[in-house]
Parts: C-alpha cells; sequence; structure tokens
C-alpha cells in the first residue's frame, strides 16, 4: 500500500530515541506529510527523558544498599512498584528533554475513535539478546520477587547477596547508558505508526463520530506521550494502539500490566473478539501507550505481533525497516480496518 510505504519512508533515521533530535526530526516530517493531506495537526509538547536506564539505576541503587540499612531498599522497593506501574513521582525532576505528540481528527461528532501508535525507539540492552530475550517476563518476576523482600532480607545475612546482585544491576544498566545504541526501530514502532497514519487516511468517519490520529513521543521511557495526551482526549474515547505490527502472529490485546493487570473493556475489544485473524492476549511483558489510558478508564484494545512469545527484534540492533515483513503490516491494516468498520456499523 502506498500510504504504508510512505510513512515508513519518512521514518527512516539512524534511530528515534525518545526526547532525542532524531525523534523531533521524524516528528517534524510526519507532520508535514499529514499537513500536506490537507489535515489540521495539533502539535502537543512536554518533556521527557531520552532513556529510563537512569531511573532503574538509582532504584537498583538504593536496593543494592540492604547490607547498611532497611530503609534504603524500603525505597527502593517502592520506586519499583512505582515505576513498573507507569507512575513517576520523581518524574518532574528528570523530564527536562522536549518531546511530542501529533493529534489530529476528522468528522464531526460526540463519539470518538482514536488511533494510536509510539514514535519513539528505545536503546538496546543485554536482556533483549535473542537468546535471553524469551526469558525477558521470568527476569523481570525474579528482580521484582528480591526488590520487594529486599527489606526484610536487610535484617538477615542474606543482605549481603541482594547487595550485591542490585549493586551489578546497577552496572549493567550504567553500562547500558553510557554506550548501548539506540535501536532503528522499523518494527518498534515504525510499523505501528505506518499502519495506524494509513487507517486514519483512507477510514472515513460515519456522522456521529470522530476519528483521529495520536502519534507520540516517549513511550519507550514510561508512556510519557500518552499521559500528556489524557487532557486533549473526549471522554469515552475508543483508543486502538498499533505497536510492534511488522512481523509475526497477530494478537488483539485485551489488558496489559506489569505487575497489577489491567483488563481492556469497550466495543473495540468486543469487535475484535467477533473478528477472526488474530488471537487474545494478555500482555504482560511491558507496558504501552494504552497502560496510563486504561487505568483512568479509556475503553482500549491493542494490536500485537508476537513470535514465540515476544515482539520479533524487540529492542534489538536487529529491529531494522529491512526486516519489516509488508505482508503482515498489509494484513494489520486490514483486520483493524474491520474492527473499526464494526464498531462504526454497531455504534
Amino acid at each position: 500500500m502506498a500510504t504504508l510505504e510512505a510513512v515508513l519512508d519518512l521514518l527512516k533515521l539512524p534511530h528515534r530515541g525518545s526526547a532525542t533530535p532524531q525523534e523531533e526530526e521524524a516528528f517534524r516530517r510526519l507532520r508535514a506529510f499529514l499537513e500536506a493531506q490537507g489535515l489540521r495537526v495539533q502539535e502537543i509538547p512536554f518533556r521527557g527523558v531520552p532513556s529510563y536506564g537512569w531511573e532503574l539505576l538509582g532504584i537498583s541503587l538504593l536496593l543494592a544498599l540492604s547490607p547498611l540499612s532497611p530503609l534504603p531498599p524500603l525505597l527502593g522497593a517502592l520506586g519499583f512498584f512505582l515505576y513498573f506501574q507507569g507512575r513517576r513521582p520523581w518524574g518532574f525532576l528528570l523530564d527536562r528533554h522536549p518531546s511530542r505528540n501529533l493529534l489530529c481528527w476528522k468528522g464531526e461528532g460526540e463519539k470518538a475513535v482514536l488511533l494510536l501508535a509510539h514514535v519513539d525507539t528505545a536503546k538496546t540492552f543485554f536482556l533483549y539478546h535473542p537468546g535471553r530475550v524469551r526469558a525477558f517476563r521470568s527476569n523481570f518476576l525474579l528482580n521484582a520477587l528480591l526488590a520487594f523482600l529486599a527489606p526484610l532480607l536487610a535484617l538477615t545475612p542474606w543482605k549481603w547477596a541482594v547487595g550485591a546482585y542490585f549493586l551489578l544491576q546497577a552496572g549493567l544498566l550504567l553500562h547500558r547508558e553510557l554506550f548501548a545504541p539506540y535501536v532503528e526501530g522499523g518494527n518498534d514502532n515504525a510499523s505501528g505508526v505506518a499502519v495506524a497514519t494509513a487507517l486514519f487516511l483512507e477510514t472515513e468517519p460515519r456522522p456521529g463520530f470522530r476519528l483521529g490520529l495520536a502519534l507520540t513521543g516517549c513511550e519507550e521511557v514510561g508512556a510519557l506521550g500518552a499521559k500528556a495526551l489524557l487532557p486533549h482526549l473526549p471522554p469515552d474515547t475508543l483508543v486502538l494502539n498499533l505497536d510492534n505490527v511488522g512481523r509475526g502472529e497477530l494478537f488483539y490485546v485485551e489488558g496489559e500490566g506489569m505487575l497489577r493487570y489491567f483488563p481492556y473493556h469497550g466495543a473495540l475489544l468486543e469487535a475484535a473478539r467477533k473478528t477472526p485473524g488474530a488471537k487474545p492476549l494478555r500482555y504482560r511483558l511491558a507496558y504501552l501507550d494504552t497502560l496510563p489510558l486504561a487505568q483512568r478508564g479509556f475503553p482500549s484494545l491493542g494490536l500485537i505481533r508476537l513470535e514465540g512469545g515476544v515482539p520479533p527484534d524487540w529492542h534489538w540492533p536487529t529491529d531494522t525497516f529491512a526486516r519489516l515483513n509488508r505482508k503482515a503490516l498489509e494484513e494489520t491494516f486490514t483486520y483493524a480496518q474491520r474492527i473499526l468498520g464494526r464498531v462504526l456499523q454497531e455504534a
């Protein structure tokens, strides 16, 4: 499809790291492209961070202080819990780098459907190596268990082992921040941006509906773009998120949460359950741009493709445009188009 290829071409930069000049350039190109289609594009600026590693490094150092006192690991465990629930009360101290969202609408009406996709890419990390990535969820759960037990273990001889474990983790995170590259991000998430944009341009909302397109920044560092988007959405907006849809088997996400699970609800989810072509998925690997929206009650649905239980080339240097599967992109577009058609007809 011409629109898919055109959008992919716009995003072919060395990377689009969160809150970096390369992310800014990607948004500049996307805005110019949308305005050339005659659309009114709203830019929503906000502040973010280029990488999540420094926050996790700080949490790891607090946990590494277990041999000294139970208080630092208690603060570390609290920080771990808040971060992986999508909460960053310390964000006002760290969010110093400019990022943005693009938002546009077409149609008129009280009901709204929003197509959502993030533009930014992430740095790689050794846990995303193809030989290790399938154990990502297990590694996370081990970290969570040790983090939550650390304040208690600080009162036992095990405090030295816990301290050494999290000190090693802090060292690995420091190495990541100093030396790891950002990935090109063909699948994560140029694929989602291309499909969402093509759907928006090629779908006409029926009377009574508005159709929106939101392209967000800083998803990879805490879904910060989605949080900045919240005040700009009509109440009860139906949200369809597209992320990592360029290779693998297609799933519709019916809920997410790395710690606490947040089930989705609403017409888009019901439509996906009635539409053959994708399998249901409870997504627990990471959080998506839908997390802050689902936490606030927005009826949501996600589409994602997996291989062996994880996104293909997830946060690894092999996530390039050359490895995208055009057939997978087109089939994702067709499936999403059928869902939208069902929602518009049944509403």
